[in-house]
C-alpha cells in the first residue's frame, strides 16, 4: 500500500491531475489515445518490475550505485546521471509552477506568496526523508484516486462512444505513449530505490497494481477530456471542466490538483537531493537552495513547460530505458547459459 501510493504519487503530478499531460500525450490522438494509455501502462509495469527486481537483496542505495550495479562504463554513467538529475531538478520546478498556476487561475492570488508557502512545505518534508514522503503519499493518494473516479462518474464518461473521438495531433501515438512512460521512469527509478525496504518479495504485485491504477485513472481523465472537448489554451483543463458540476466540485478537485502537485514535487525533489548529496551537510544546504529557487521560477508558464520539456526528456528517458532493458536481458541470457552449462 505504501509503495504503490508513493509510485502513483510520483507519476500523478500537476500535469496528470490537471489533465494537461493526458491532453498532450493521449487525448489529442482520439481513440488511438486509448491504445497509447494501454501501451504506456504496460511499459510502466515492466520498468517498475525490472528496477525492483534489480535492487532486491542488494546494497543499492541511490541512482549512482544502481548504475554501478548495471556495470555501465563511466562515460555512459555520467551522461545518464546528468539526464536524470536535470530532469528531476526541472520536474520539481514544473510542479512548483503548476502549484502557483492553480492559485493564480482560480483565485488570482499573488504568485510569490504561494511560492513561499510551497517552498516552506517542501523544505519541512525533505528534512523528514523518505518516511515523511511515504506518509504524505499514503494519506493523499487514496483521496486523489477516489476524487478522479468520482468526477468520471459525475461526467458520465463511461457512456461515451469511442467512434466520436477526434484525432487532433499528427504525431505517432506509439511514440507519444513511450515518451510518456519513459520520462516517468526518470522520476520513478530513484524513488523506487528509496522504497526498497517496502518492496522486498512484493515486486510483482506492486508493479501490476501500480500499472492498473495508472491505467484506470488515465482512462477516466482521457474520457473526460475527449467528451467535454480539449482546449490547448487552458493551463489546467480539468478544473474548467469540473466547474460545471457545481462550486463544491471545483474546490474539491482543486484540492486534488494541489495534492497531486505536492506529492510529485516532493518525489522529484527528494530524488534529486539524494542523488546529488554525498553528506548530510550537503543535503541540507542543497535542500535550502532548491526550495528558495521555487520563488525564482514560479512565474514560468506551466503549460509551456509540459509541452516543451516533457517530450524532450521523454526521448532521453526512452534511451535510458532501452539501455537498461538491454543490459538486464543480456544478464538474464548469461545467467541462463551459465545455468545450462552447469547442468
Amino acid at each position: 500500500m505504501k509503495a504503490v501510493c508513493v509510485i502513483i504519487g510520483t507519476i500523478i503530478g500537476a500535469g496528470f491531475a490537471s489533465g494537461k499531460e493526458i491532453e498532450v500525450f493521449f487525448a489529442n490522438f482520439g481513440k488511438n489515445g486509448i491504445y497509447g494509455i494501454g501501451l504506456a501502462s504496460i511499459f510502466t509495469v515492466v520498468i517498475i518490475y525490472c528496477v525492483l527486481m534489480k535492487i532486491r537483496g542488494t546494497n543499492i542505495e541511490n541512482y549512482n550505485s544502481y548504475l554501478n550495479e548495471m556495470r555501465i562504463n563511466n562515460k555512459v554513467k555520467e551522461i545518464l546521471n546528468a539526464i536524470i538529475n536535470i530532469f528531476l531538478f526541472t520536474s520539481f520546478y514544473i510542479m512548483a509552477s503548476g502549484f502557483c498556476a492553480y492559485f493564480k487561475q482560480e483565485f488570482n492570488l499573488n504568485i510569490i506568496n504561494i511560492a513561499i508557502a510551497l517552498a516552506i512545505c517542501c523544505y519541512i518534508t525533505f528534512m523528514g526523508k523518505i518516511d515523511k514522503v511515504t506518509k504524505i503519499n499514503t494519506i493523499l493518494i487514496p483521496f486523489l484516486i477516489f476524487m478522479v473516479l468520482l468526477v468520471g462518474v459525475k461526467s458520465e464518461v463511461f457512456n461515451q462512444k469511442i467512434e466520436n473521438m477526434i484525432q487532433i495531433s499528427n504525431r505517432s501515438w506509439i511514440i507519444s505513449s513511450l515518451e510518456y512512460a519513459s520520462y516517468n521512469s526518470i522520476l520513478l527509478i530513484p524513488i523506487l530505490i528509496e522504497l526498497k525496504k517496502y518492496t522486498y518479495k512484493k515486486e510483482g504485485s506492486i508493479s501490476v497494481i501500480s500499472g492498473a491504477v495508472f491505467f484506470v485513472l488515465a482512462m477516466v481523465l482521457f474520457l473526460i477530456l475527449t467528451k467535454e472537448g480539449v482546449s490547448g489554451n487552458i493551463e489546467l483543463p480539468l478544473i474548467q471542466i469540473v466547474k460545471q458540476f457545481g462550486i463544491n466540485y471545483k474546490y474539491i478537485y482543486g484540492f486534488v490538483i494541489i495534492s497531486a502537485i505536492f506529492t510529485s514535487a516532493i518525489s522529484a525533489g527528494y530524488s534529486f537531493l539524494i542523488n546529488c548529496s554525498k553528506t548530510k551537510k550537503t543535503y541540507k544546504k542543497l535542500c535550502f537552495v532548491i526550495c528558495v529557487g521555487v520563488v525564482v521560477v514560479c512565474n514560468i508558464k506551466f503549460s509551456y513547460l509540459i509541452n516543451i520539456v516533457y517530450p524532450i526528456f521523454g526521448f532521453l528517458g526512452l534511451l535510458q530505458v532501452i539501455y537498461f532493458l538491454k543490459n538486464m536481458l543480456q544478464a538474464f541470457v548469461n545467467k541462463t547459459i551459465e545455468k545450462n552449462g552447469k547442468n
